[in-house]
């Protein structure tokens, strides 16, 4: 047998420890927690921006704002988390342009660079909060921070969610 042969079947052998799955996520603040989404999920950043009030939107909804020929609805994300609104500027510091249909964005004080973790490394909630169901896929510890990672795909829901909570019942 050679040595590429016997190189070969090492590498194939179903015994060793698999793989670690990595997720690179993209960092940001907002208020005074530290957010972070998948960094595939990003479809660019922008600064600067003052987004057109929508009336009688829920308190997540921030507006919109056109970026890149598109026109995002911007959502802070410490409204679903916390329930409380922060006092943004009428020029947004920073908005995260993200992929999808849904044509969404979110809005932060400061993006930070891109990490890349283990899979592993996210805590799931053992019981999903109400306010938050499916928003939250877990915590991360990094660099002394404990960073909240949100399911993208769970943003407009949530919204519409507290919305609903929120309307008057007859």
């Amino acid at each position: 047998m050679s040595s590429a042969e016997s190189q070969s079947e090492t590498l194939a052998d179903p015994s060793g420890p698999p793989d670690p799955i990595l997720r690179d996520l993209f960092i940001f603040e907002a208020g005074a927690l530290v957010f972070a989404i998948l960094a595939d999920q990003v479809d660019g950043t922008t600064e600067a921006r003052v987004p057109a009030v929508l009336p009688n939107s829920p308190q997540a909804i921030l507006g919109v704002v056109c970026v890149r020929g598109r026109m995002l609805t911007v959502i802070d994300p410490t409204v679903l988390i916390t329930g409380q609104t922060l006092r943004w500027p009428q020029a947004l510091p920073s908005v995260i342009a993200l992929r999808g249909d849904e044509q969404l964005a979110l809005v932060a004080q400061r993006c930070r660079d891109k990490i890349t973790i283990e899979d592993a490394d996210i805590v799931r909630p053992e019981a999903p909060n109400q306010d938050s169901a499916g928003l939250l896929v877990g915590r991360v510890r990094y660099g002394g921070e404990e960073i909240l990672v949100l399911d993208v795909n769970h943003l407009f829901a949530s919204v519409m969610r507290q919305r609903e909570r929120r309307r008057r019942r007859f």
